[in-house]
């Protein structure tokens, strides 16, 4: 099967960020998501085209809406391009008592109660996975890195398949379950992995190694679209990208950021290494799983392995030591004020660290880390 890969820029950026409609004085989810973009049409009618807006998109829950960017050069003009559309949504959602929060998961809200959005591919993922899918109560940060050659798709995905640890514990914001404390940093990590064809990717010498996993996906009715492929991180030809989805939905711009700085430093220097001539490291899967495990259970006090030797060492030492590797990179892509904040998440602690921080100073009582959580988002 002949998968052509999109011309693309190298380490160009897309963002796209998952936002939770909630009611402002309750802080349960809300499914109204038809109602706000009857608003962006009220109030932005030249923006909208058969009742989408190019970059605030509907989800398969309707208490979801998610901002996706255009195609930038730096973070800054990502972000920013968030913040434009963010101020878009937060108009839409104010007359109609909604709040905006995102985390990896609502603390509280029930799994099982959330209206799907009318789409025939969201009831056929429902009607096909039946209990896990209606479990996908989770909200996710996305990026997206040009790649300039088909060449490089999967040696660079193998290279952030080893810093997957280390995006999961930064982003970590997913403790709480239907108002229980899983007693991981990242529930929506293990949640989404239970859908067929998510979780971790499987990785391929090349490209055309690739291409036959595709065809025998396609074959054997596993999925009628490459789409429907939904790793942690995998390639997305259509647009020329590699799309890092590992992350947990994060309330600020100033995370994801930092978390965009990162994928596109690493991607970057993946990319010259390969120009280079050089080629980039992997680990067994098995070592690659338990990382996975270690950062959803542990977050920023996992223990992580960094090596097919099987050395290891705490992920936070592990990033600063990264960090400062990859300082000439950002300075060359405009990104280094982003990367530096990525030592800001370590100092103050991940969304996860901060909810139960709010929960344990208000007796338990996740209302208040509703609260916070669109306390942090209205910051923005």
């Amino acid at each position: 099967m002949k998968i052509d890969f999109a011309k693309s820029e190298q380490s160009t950026l897309g963002l796209e960020w998952e936002i939770a409609l909630v009611d402002a004085d309750s802080g349960e989810l809300a499914a109204r998501a038809d109602d706000i973009f009857g608003n962006i049409q009220a109030a932005h009618p030249e923006a909208m085209a058969d009742g989408e807006h190019p970059h605030i998109k509907g989800e398969m829950l309707q208490n979801t809406v998610e901002l996706v960017t255009g195609i930038c050069h730096t973070v800054a003009e990502g972000t920013e391009d968030l913040r434009r559309n963010l101020n878009i949504l937060r108009e839409a959602a104010a007359p109609l008592g909604l709040d905006l929060l995102s985390s990896g998961t609502h603390p509280f809200s029930n799994s099982r109660t959330q209206a799907v959005t009318d789409k025939e591919r969201y009831a056929k993922l429902v009607d096909r996975t039946q209990w896990w899918g209606s479990q996908m109560l989770i909200y996710g940060v996305h990026v997206h890195v040009g790649l300039d050659h088909v060449s490089k798709a999967m040696p660079v995905l193998d290279g952030l398949v080893n810093y997957f640890p280390h995006f999961q514990a930064l982003s970590a914001s997913s403790p709480y379950w239907n108002g229980e404390d899983t007693g991981y940093a990242s529930q929506r990590a293990l949640m989404f992995q239970q859908l067929p064809t998510a979780g971790l990717p499987f990785q391929f010498p090349d490209w055309a190694a690739y291409e036959s996993y595709v065809q025998d996906m396609f074959t054997t009715g596993v999925i009628d679209a490459t789409n429907e492929i939904r790793w942690d991180i995998r390639p997305v030809a259509g647009l020329g990208t590699i799309e890092m989805r590992i992350c947990d939905g994060m309330s600020s711009l100033e995370e994801i950021g930092a978390i965009a700085a990162l994928t596109q430093c690493l991607v970057e220097d993946f990319s010259n290494t390969l120009d280079d001539g050089g080629t980039i490291p992997t680990m067994p899967p098995w070592h690659i799983q338990e990382n996975k495990w270690r950062a959803a259970r542990y977050g920023m006090e996992a223990i992580i392995i960094q090596d097919a030797a099987g050395n290891e060492r705490l992920v936070t030492e592990d990033l600063v030591d990264l960090l400062n590797k990859l300082e000439p990179v950002a300075a060359r892509l405009g990104c280094s004020n982003e990367l530096a904040d990525v030592e800001k998440i370590i100092a103050n602690g991940a969304g996860y660290q901060r909810q139960r921080r709010v929960a344990a100073a208000n007796g338990g009582d996740l209302r208040a880390v509703v609260r916070e959580l669109v306390a942090e988002m209205a910051a923005n």
